[in-house]
């Protein structure tokens, strides 16, 4: 049986593509070409199915969630406070697993922030 290799890519609508492409570089440091070609780190990639009626996501009508890996969760949320962003205050240890944070995009798309154990 053939199987996938790995994450290909991410797409998202936005009313404002440019700005919001603009919103994860100057945040986040998302450093995509001009085609969007962006070369992650090496790492693992969580692939999870949720309920239906789950609210980790934030909104009902946010039908997916992107997880980004950090290298220092405190750092990159205090970044994204300093930046205006919209940072949930509460964060979440995992043993084993690492520490979650969240931000809202400018579009209200919910991302999670994840520092591996």
């Amino acid at each position: 049986m053939e199987h996938v290799l790995g994450l290909g890519g991410y797409f998202l609508r936005a009313a404002d593509p440019v700005a919001l492409g603009a919103w994860y570089r100057e945040c986040l440091g998302l450093t995509a070409d001009d085609q969007g070609v962006w070369r992650q780190e090496a790492g693992v990639t969580v692939f999870a199915t949720f309920d239906s009626e789950t609210d980790y996501f934030g909104s009902r009508a946010q039908q997916t969630m992107l997880n980004f890996r950090v290298r220092d969760l405190d750092a990159m949320l205090a970044q994204l406070r300093l930046k205006g962003a919209d940072v949930a205050e509460a964060t979440e240890d995992l043993e084993g697993v690492g520490r979650f944070g969240w931000v809202t995009d400018p579009e209200g798309n919910r991302i999670e922030l994840w520092q591996p154990s």
